[in-house]
């Protein structure tokens, strides 16, 4: 059987009801097939004893060992922390270990006792100290057993959610691998022996629980190739769209040279390139595949606007997607403000527009009537049909699946298409998605612009933290404050948008003009208070990460993250971003909790280290992996669990070589050879 036609509900699992169906539903996992196909972000190597001791520096080292505990104590508020004292029985080394909100230690734990410790251990200050331990009580003649004992082979450790532990999901995952049976393979023998692939189903057993290092590598490697062997076949079988092309002259029109003289600053030199290789592009014989990476602040979306004018010129229609209502509206805006006088007629389209309103909007778009049309998804819907769309504008693509790029495609006569993103890709990774694609880099930011001054702030720095936001809106500048929840929803733990912005109105910034935005608010409501905001009614902002993109405030320079820790680094990047959008200097405030991990401050430390877009996003590919980067998972763009985008470039021009074999010998996938291919994209 293949993975794919692993449909078991995982309720058939023992011991997964219903509380843990709904944590694992949060991940994506509902099936069997889900569940093996969920990649361990790493591995905990526990194959051997590695004593207390060994650090060198603050970067630690993994212990995995037998310990005495010396004793046990609480401290901090409310007494819900526990620290450990330990001594390793075989080289009598000490190390503390703090249990942060784990105040059930303190009942478990006992001095005397022996344990087995599996710890990063770093060293702080002049001794040895651990936040991320896992205790396991032994007896003292067990320790005789000695290594035996701690050889509890390499562990892999996945994502979780919810009551979900690495413990419960290793026996879910064991217990899915033996329900499962035989998993086929889905790569044609002779591959499989050209490239050495381990078996599918030995592959997928070893990603799990790996027997050595050795295996865990070819294992990756197997189902890498597997992984980019099908998206180079999904890419190349799509059928190609066979219209009419009518190339748009290379010429500048005299309304872009108005149009550029009226802006009140000069565009980068950048920009200026940027716009002649997108004008060579669409005059050419074929329709113009550009994507455009830019960092954020860098000036992209005016780029687009001006090409749109270009092509308007021409009589074509232009359409512009956005991935969220709020940023369409905001681009909308924008829109009918800078093509004031123009001549340019502006539309939004979204899925709320019903009844006669809508109906005598698409009457216009098919008429002709309207040149530059804005909004999500509705862009694309069965009845919205354009006269002449020319040219397709998609902001943030990766947010996008490329089914649903597709569609808005094929409303057109073979349109040129502009991919817009602050997230570099990989040319050859473009080239398997998209086809013959030409990217273009925005790097230079517009004259003026001053770098973002950034702080990691702990609790003891808070206070200072107020202050200095205080003092800037004081200025009469304004500041924004960012959580990862609305509420509180009966757990004090992670400050929440309401709760804090009750605290932030009445005990910190009385004085100042404030309010609260989030998710849950009607769409009409958030762009009242981002109009508000942008007009200087509001002082700060209590928000969500709903603004994260798309809202440009240039009196706007100060944000301040809380829990700064749960965020990825180009989310937070993309927050810092939304100040230090004028020449005032701007600063960003990354505030953690105590509970953060090493890893994790290594993490902040690139953004205080940096502005760069790009060297932020590489660091957060290496450090989430290619399939978290920026929601690529969650998108539908891409879906890479096994394959690296830096290492495996070559293994992905080797695929596609097969790949371009095989469909130019048998586009029809008859052969004997082939047939294991064909009877996969059939089970699909």
């Amino acid at each position: 059987m293949f993975i794919g036609e692993l449909r078991q509900d995982i309720k058939n699992l023992t011991g997964v009801g219903k509380k843990t169906r709904e944590d694992y539903a949060k991940l994506g996992i509902s099936t069997l097939c889900d569940l093996i196909s969920t990649t361990p972000r790493g591995y905990e190597d526990r194959s051997h004893r590695i004593c207390i001791g060994r650090q060198n520096d603050d970067d630690g080292c993994w212990t995995n060992t037998f310990v005495k505990v010396e004793s046990v104590s609480e401290f901090g508020a409310g007494r819900k922390n526990t620290k450990i004292i330990v001594r390793d029985t075989e080289n009598n080394r000490k190390a503390f270990l703090m249990g942060f909100n784990r105040p059930y230690l303190s009942k478990t734990v006992f001095p005397g006792g022996f344990y087995h410790l599996y710890a990063n251990v770093t060293v702080y200050g002049t001794g040895l100290t651990s936040s991320q331990f896992e205790l396991k009580a032994v007896r003292e003649e067990d320790l005789i057993a000695g290594d035996m004992l701690l050889d509890q082979g390499i562990l892999p450790v996945y994502p979780l959610s919810g009551t979900l532990t690495q413990k419960s999901f290793r026996r879910d995952m064991k217990a899915a691998l033996a329900l499962a049976g035989r998993i086929d393979d889905e790569i044609p023998q002779p591959l499989m022996e050209k490239y050495r692939l381990m078996p599918l189903d030995s592959a997928f057993r070893e990603i799990h629980f790996p027997t050595s290092d050795k295996t865990l590598t070819e294992a990756r490697r197997s189902l890498a190739f597997r992984e980019v062997f099908y998206l180079q076949l999904d890419a190349k079988r799509r059928p190609p769209v066979e219209r009419k092309r009518r190339a748009m002259p290379e010429s500048i029109h005299a309304a872009e040279t108005d149009f550029i003289k009226k802006l009140p600053f000069e565009l980068t030199d950048d920009q200026v390139k940027v716009l002649q290789e997108i004008r060579h592009d669409m005059s050419g014989a074929e329709s113009m595949s550009r994507l455009l990476q830019g960092d954020v602040g860098s000036g992209k979306t005016l780029v687009a606007w001006i090409s749109a004018l270009h092509a308007i010129c021409e009589g074509a229609q232009v359409a512009f997607m956005a991935p969220t209502e709020l940023l369409a509206r905001q681009h909308a805006q924008v829109a009918d403000a800078l093509f004031q006088g123009t001549g340019v007629s502006v539309a939004f389209l979204n899925g709320e527009v019903h009844g006669k309103p809508r109906q005598l909007l698409l009457d216009q778009l098919k008429a002709g009537n309207i040149d530059l049309l804005i909004g999500t998804h509705a862009l694309f819907s069965k009845d919205v049909e354009y006269r002449n769309l020319r040219y397709v504008i998609i902001d943030e693509q990766h947010r996008f699946g490329v089914e649903q790029r597709r569609a808005l495609l094929e409303k057109g006569i073979d349109p040129d298409v502009l991919l817009m993103t602050a997230t570099p890709i990989p040319r050859t990774l473009a080239l398997t998605v998209f086809g013959n694609l030409n990217v273009s880099t925005i790097k230079t930011m517009p004259k003026g612009r001053l770098p973002v001054i950034t702080y990691l702030v702990d609790g003891p720095k808070r206070d200072k933290m107020y202050e200095a936001v205080g003092v800037e809106m004081k200025r009469g500048h304004q500041a924004y404050f960012v959580y990862p929840r609305i509420d509180d929803e009966g757990n004090s733990d992670l400050r929440d948008v309401q709760t804090m912005y009750e605290f932030l109105s009445t005990k910190k910034y009385p004085e100042f003009r404030g309010t609260l935005i989030h998710s849950r608010l009607p769409e009409d409501d958030k762009i009242r208070i981002l109009n508000d905001f942008s007009a200087g009614k509001l002082d700060f902002l209590v928000s969500t990460s709903v603004v994260e993109v798309g809202i440009d405030v240039p009196n706007a320079t100060c944000m301040v993250v809380e829990h700064s820790e749960n965020f990825g680094l180009s989310a937070l990047h993309q927050l810092r971003g939304r100040v230090g959008r004028s020449s005032l200097q701007s600063w960003c405030f990354l505030a953690y909790e105590d509970t953060i991990t090493e890893d994790g401050k290594k993490r902040l430390s690139v953004l205080r280290r940096t502005n760069d877009g790009f060297e932020i996003a590489e660091e957060d590919l290496k450090i989430r992996g290619p399939g978290e980067l920026s929601g690529l998972r969650q998108s539908g763009f891409l879906h890479l669990k096994y394959a690296d985008l830096e290492k495996d470039v070559s293994m992905m021009s080797m695929a596609r070589d097969e790949v371009d074999r095989i469909l130019a010998s048998d586009p029809g996938l008859i052969s004997l050879e082939n047939s294991v291919i064909r009877q996969v994209l059939a089970s699909r």
